[in-house]
């Protein structure tokens, strides 16, 4: 392995790019509270783990070699993607005519580390990133088992360090963002955002 330090400098930048991971979590912290950002943190790097395996045994190569698995996944995906963002603005709508229920809470923490495992392992483009990004920092004919597992655990730790920041961020301005009025608008834009990166990933052409 080669340049380490510059990988991980790549993965700080690449993970502070906004993108459906961060539009869960911000969901979740809003809606759930910290609790639900941190399952949805959770859920995120235990798929990115299995991205990561999957790229050490070769099982990624596979899928995105593969046009009817790559399209299964990405659609997979998309359909999940818009559904929880349909799901955040139908939510919304109703609490506009209906108050708010603590069991409706509940059984939302308990989905949070679903919705933060599932839209990650879901969407191709992770595993594409993988085999794409990984490979630039070994040793071209060398052994990429370790390497591959070390910079997947890394950018993993990296994402789970920047999540914990960024649902903490939130959780200390808590009181402005959890005014009824700032909620509303929160999660309107944020089930927006999740319909929009569905309908993108869906759109997208597949490239091998």
């Amino acid at each position: 392995m080669e340049n380490f330090y510059l990988f991980v400098v790549m993965c700080i930048l690449l993970i502070l790019l906004p993108g459906p991971d961060t539009a869960i979590a911000t969901k979740n912290t809003l809606v759930v509270g910290r609790t639900g950002g941190f399952r949805t943190m959770f859920g995120t790097c235990c798929a990115l783990l299995i991205h990561t395996l999957a790229a050490v045994i070769g099982l990624s190569a596979i899928i995105v070699k593969s046009a009817l698995l790559f399209s299964v996944f990405k659609y997979a995906g998309a359909v999940y993607l818009v559904y929880l963002g349909a799901k955040t603005l139908w939510a919304l709508k109703n609490k506009k005519t209906t108050p708010e229920i603590n069991a409706e809470s509940k059984y939302e923490g308990k989905s949070c580390f679903k919705q933060g495992f599932l839209t990650n392992l879901l969407n191709p483009k992770v595993a594409v990133f993988f085999l794409t990004f990984l490979p630039q920092f070994v040793h071209a004919g060398s052994d990429t088992f370790l390497p591959f597992l070390t910079m997947g655990i890394t950018y993993t730790t990296l994402t789970a360090v920047w999540f914990l920041l960024y649902i903490y961020l939130l959780n200390q301005i808590s009181a402005f963002m959890k005014r009824p009025r700032t909620q509303r608008v929160m999660e309107g834009i944020t089930g927006t955002i999740l319909i929009g990166f569905g309908l993108k990933l869906a759109l997208e052409k597949t490239q091998h």
